[in-house]
């Protein structure tokens, strides 16, 4: 079953008083420069309506980003830029947010979908780094939710809200707070609140739910939290699940539920939820002292009705980009032998395996190249970082649709259809 269109919220309340300003311009001393495609100046503009579009895949790679149609594998642009990027998806289904050093950039893929009574109209833009930026030092995590997109700078404790609608435009109203200390930490804006992260650059453990300024739950038992994800909204809103190094954190009803694990040492640090499903995909290590990481190869499953974690062992390791959700709340997870599992999150039993590249193992170095997976719908994209390669699968037949080469080594990605994901009515 598909997820029906919510209207977006234009509302979030906020860590404590906020001045409500425009989305700032990037610095000039640091232009993209695009390869391949028109001047950056005329980025988002040149408005035409299409019969439709097709996904596209932002990659970030050494020496900049590449721009890549998912249906036939060209080139539709590059921009060079230098530093190590990260990609995270916006949330309106057109544009991705480059955190660059002390920036989130907004890239605009140049596809939109726009949803009109029993049909849609498509539209193309010219693509590629636009001037909109948000400074943050350390520039961290991003999460879209509830129709804002909060963006967390792990350097000044900083937290942005941005309506999800607006994220591309130069004059998006920004509410903007700071957490009490820089850590690495994430927001995430729910129907009631702002749910954050507290800490200091040595330790975390805290979440809390902030209301009109004011801070009405909170939890101190999350050791080494890190990485969240939405689940299926229950009958009294949101539920988010939040990582921690003994077992994860449930926020539902209000309140914060830890969930029993019987390890010592149980974490939980990255994390995919899905709204078909109100369990979430964890991955699950139980070695503090593993150097330079714990090659696990079970992942946990975490029922946020019943605060239950089931581990499943899927034979081979993975890493931290590796976890996604299929279109019913499947879960997916790339691993070390080249394949997909496919993960029945009822049954907490794995379903099926699709060969996709070849065999793999993690670099010490997280930033160094290696195998990225994203799933829209029943398509799962693998970046196969040592044959340069994209690989598209279906995960309902179980068979590669495309393999298309690359020009560079790929690092991150975010695919999008032009259309902003949909949302469950309470």
């Amino acid at each position: 079953m598909r997820p029906r269109l919510r209207a977006l919220r234009p509302a979030v309340l906020l860590l404590a008083p906020a001045v409500v300003l425009a989305g700032c311009a990037s610095d000039p001393a640091s232009p993209s420069s695009a390869t391949s495609a028109t001047p950056s100046a005329t980025v988002g503009g040149d408005e035409r309506e299409v019969r439709g579009v097709e996904p596209r895949v932002l990659l970030a790679h050494e020496g900049g980003l590449t721009l890549v149609d998912a249906t036939t594998g060209e080139t539709v642009r590059q921009d060079a830029r230098e530093g190590f990027l990260r990609l995270s998806d916006a949330g309106d289904g057109r544009h991705v947010v480059v955190a660059d050093g002390d920036a989130f950039r907004v890239y605009d893929t140049g596809i939109e979908r726009q949803p009109h009574g029993d049909h849609d109209h498509a539209f193309e833009y010219t693509p590629g780094l636009t001037d909109v930026s948000y400074a943050a030092a350390h520039a961290g995590h991003v999460v879209p939710h509830e129709g804002m997109t909060a963006l967390f700078g792990d350097g000044d404790g900083s937290v942005q809200l941005v309506p999800t609608e607006q994220i591309g435009s130069d004059v998006a109203p920004v509410q903007r707070s700071t957490t009490p200390a820089p850590h690495h930490g994430v927001a995430v804006p729910v129907e009631d609140g702002l749910l954050v992260t507290d800490g200091t650059e040595e330790s975390r453990s805290s979440v809390r739910l902030v209301r009109d300024g004011q801070e009405v739950a909170r939890t101190d038992d999350c050791t080494g939290v890190h990485g969240e994800a939405a689940a299926a909204p229950d009958e009294d809103g949101d539920v988010v699940l939040f990582g921690c190094e003994d077992g994860p954190v449930v926020y539902r009803g209000g309140e914060f539920h830890k969930v029993a694990v019987r390890d010592d040492y149980a974490r939980t640090g990255n994390a995919a939820g899905s709204p078909e499903s109100p369990v979430v995909l964890t991955d699950y290590k139980v070695d503090p002292d593993a150097d330079p990481v714990e090659k696990t190869t079970r992942v946990a499953l975490v029922d946020t009705r019943t605060d239950r974690l089931r581990l499943v062992e899927l034979g081979s390791s993975y890493w931290f980009r590796s976890l996604a959700r299929g279109a019913d709340g499947e879960g997916v997870v790339l691993t070390y032998d080249g394949s997909l599992a496919v993960v029945d999150v009822d049954s907490a039993a794995v379903t099926r395996r699709i060969p996709v590249i070849a065999p793999w193992q993690e670099k010490d170095d997280w930033q160094q190249p290696g195998p990225v997976l994203r799933v829209v719908g029943d398509t799962a994209f693998v970046t196969d970082a040592e044959q340069k390669e994209l690989v598209v699968a279906d995960l309902g037949t179980g068979k590669v649709l495309a393999r298309h080469a690359l020009e560079h080594t790929p690092v991150e990605m975010v695919v999008v259809t032009g259309e902003a994901p949909h949302a469950h009515e309470h």
